[in-house]
């Protein structure tokens, strides 16, 4: 009697463990009130309704935007045309990016052939910028094997021919200072010019100066750069932040960043040798300008 009492108590022990493990179950964690306040704030900085940098992503409370001169290529930068909120990354073969490494799409045309990669993008936005306020004798790039690329001589009726390591200049009727020949011009740029190219002709400056259009690059094969397209201040502590723009292998859309896991667009400039972005890692001792 005593055995089969014991064994009753033991089965109805066993029982209330199996019912707690599924109560438990039964109520998912709840988040902290901490990471809610995060998470909508993170919200709070996107409009998406807005069409380019400034108007679709608002900065931090306490922060103020920096404010640019009109024609300037900080300027440019923070007024780049966005396609709409939640459009995907494409690359040039019409596949669609996996991942959340970025925010939102830059509205430009990509084309059709793997070209626009990382130095490339960063190459086109200085380029489009420079064609726009018609300065084209400042629209020049070299390759990797030193040949400088200058958009004025294209303009003036001439092409590049490459045979081997020999690169030079022929007459080609078809050039000149259109839109669509320019497109050609940064097409042979891109295929001939790459991060080492790029970096080598970047200047160096500390990150304490870091500046709308600057550019964080490491040259090699493969290599990768990411451009400054905004940044804000705030006024009470001094913490600058700032927002990053790419693009990758193989050629693809360009790309405003996500500034950490949460989702904000914005990096923080406390930072000291190390500036972490989606996918890739650089030091900031890798940040360089134009001339």
């Amino acid at each position: 009697m005593k055995r089969l009492l014991t064994i009753i108590i033991l089965c109805v022990g066993i029982c209330c463990l199996l019912v707690g493990c599924k109560g438990t179950n039964n109520h998912p964690a709840q988040e902290s009130p901490e990471t809610n306040t995060t998470e909508s704030h993170v919200v709070s900085l996107i409009n998406t309704n807005g069409q380019t940098i400034a108007e679709r992503f608002d900065v931090p409370p306490g922060f103020v935007r920096q404010e640019s001169e009109v024609k300037s290529f900080s300027h440019y930068l923070q007024d780049l045309p966005l396609k709409p909120d939640g459009t995907k990354v494409k690359y040039y073969d019409g596949r669609e990016k996996s991942g959340d490494a970025y925010l939102a799409v830059v509205d430009f045309n990509l084309g059709e052939r793997d070209l626009q990669q990382c130095a490339d993008a960063v190459i086109r936005l200085r380029a489009e910028y420079l064609y726009d306020e018609e300065r084209f004798n400042e629209i020049r790039f070299h390759f990797v094997s030193g040949f400088n690329a200058e958009f004025s001589k294209w303009a003036d009726g001439y092409g590049i021919s490459v045979d081997g390591s020999k690169v030079s200049w022929i007459s080609n009727s078809s050039s000149n200072s259109s839109y669509e020949s320019f497109q050609r011009y940064l097409d042979i740029v891109y295929a001939y010019a790459s991060t080492l190219s790029l970096e080598n002709e970047l200047i160096a400056k500390p990150f304490s100066d870091l500046a709308i259009g600057d550019v964080f690059i490491q040259g090699g094969s493969p290599g990768h750069c990411v451009i400054v397209v905004d940044m804000a201040s705030n006024e009470n502590t001094g913490e600058k932040i700032f927002m990053l723009a790419q693009s990758y292998m193989p050629a693809q859309d360009i790309q405003i960043l996500k500034g950490d896991s949460e989702g904000s667009p914005w990096f923080s400039a406390n930072i000291e040798d190390i500036l972490k972005t989606p996918e890739w890692t650089f030091k900031t001792s890798q940040l360089k300008t134009w001339e």
